[in-house]
């Protein structure tokens, strides 16, 4: 088999329902960042006494996780159901495969030290 990384863009307010799912499925080592970004609709604009202004840079987490390979759909499949509010800017998932994996506490490498 293999790991791999999923990377997930996620907006900040479902973060802990997110983490909680995956915690609960058993996936409860992560990397969570704060970020900045902007999609498709280019950010978002909004009106203050009757002036328009963008913000092309809205506020976004990306969660890191690596898996076990046999793992990926299920946890794209967590993160979808739990961030998912059905408006623009709910996120994009990415998977990227892994060359190695060394837990530096035990040396332990690839399935074993993501496990």
């Amino acid at each position: 088999m293999g790991v791999k990384m999923i990377e997930a863009v996620i907006r900040p307010e479902k973060l802990d329902e997110v983490k909680d799912a995956l915690d609960e499925a058993g996936y409860p080592g992560m990397t969570v960042i704060d970020v900045k970004g902007r999609g498709r609709q280019r950010g978002i604009v909004h009106r203050y006494r009757d002036e328009e202004y963008r913000i092309d840079l809205l506020d976004k987490v990306l969660i890191k996780i690596a898996v076990p390979e046999e793992a990926v759909e299920e946890v794209i499949d967590i993160i979808c159901e739990h961030a998912r509010t059905g408006k623009p800017g709910d996120g994009k998932i990415f998977v990227l495969p892994v060359e190695k994996v060394v837990r530096v506490r035990t040396g332990e490498t690839d399935e074993e030290a993501v496990q």
